[in-house]
């Protein structure tokens, strides 16, 4: 069984800071949890992050945090989901989770036509179209044998921030959302429960409690 929350527009740092207590004081008895949330405006660099990434933040915040990869932005009309799983127990590695995660994306993209796949140099999802401008980022962390940290989906937002660093440490990349690839795209509950749905079956959950209440566990 997996708790799934939806927490709505949520600070970075709070959830962030839950994120690590949750992942601390979890033990072999904690069911595994996926957030679903919004984020305002943030950058957040990871952990071998370099400075000359982030070229004119304005301002955005900019956040240190102690997930893998470089940095990245997070904004309203993104789709944030948080992983926090139990590896050891699932019997699961991280690079399985990675290519679970690019996959469950690329399975719901599909549904709205959009062609998309992961990069063997650069982890994210990437559309087909184009100059296979970025459509979603990832970047993880294990603790105990535990993930936290996890996905973000461009759905329908502000893109020019992306022009304030090198996304995930490339100069150039393009990104792109689904508003940018598709004439009508869903809306964030459709898009988060099709999200939901996919990675709880493909993690291989049989069963999962949806909380709605906007609240961090306590």
């Amino acid at each position: 069984m997996i708790i799934v929350r939806d927490l709505g527009l949520a600070d970075y740092q709070s959830v962030w800071q839950a994120m690590q207590q949750f992942t601390d004081n979890r033990d072999h008895n904690t069911a595994d949890e996926i957030w679903l949330l919004q984020h305002p405006a943030v950058f957040t660099q990871g952990q071998a992050g370099k400075a000359e990434h982030i070229l004119a933040p304005g301002n955005i915040p900019v956040i240190q945090v102690d997930r893998g990869g470089q940095v990245t932005y997070h904004g309203p009309g993104q789709l944030v989901g948080y992983l926090l799983i139990d590896l050891r127990r699932k019997n699961i590695g991280v690079r399985k989770l990675v290519t679970t995660i690019e996959q469950a994306i690329v399975k719901v993209l599909a549904q709205y036509g959009i062609e998309a796949a992961p990069r063997a140099d650069a982890p994210g999802v990437y559309v087909q179209s184009g100059r296979g401008a970025k459509i979603a980022q990832l970047g993880l962390r294990v603790r105990k044998g535990c993930s936290f940290h996890g996905l973000s989906l461009n759905l329908e937002m502000d893109l020019e921030p992306f022009q304030r660093i090198n996304p995930c440490g490339y100069a150039g990349m393009e990104v792109t959302s689904l508003h940018l690839e598709m004439k009508t795209p869903p809306s964030y509950a459709q898009l988060s429960g099709q999200l939901m749905d996919q990675l709880t079956v493909d993690l291989g959950y049989n069963d999962r409690q949806l909380i709605s209440d906007g609240q961090l566990p306590s």
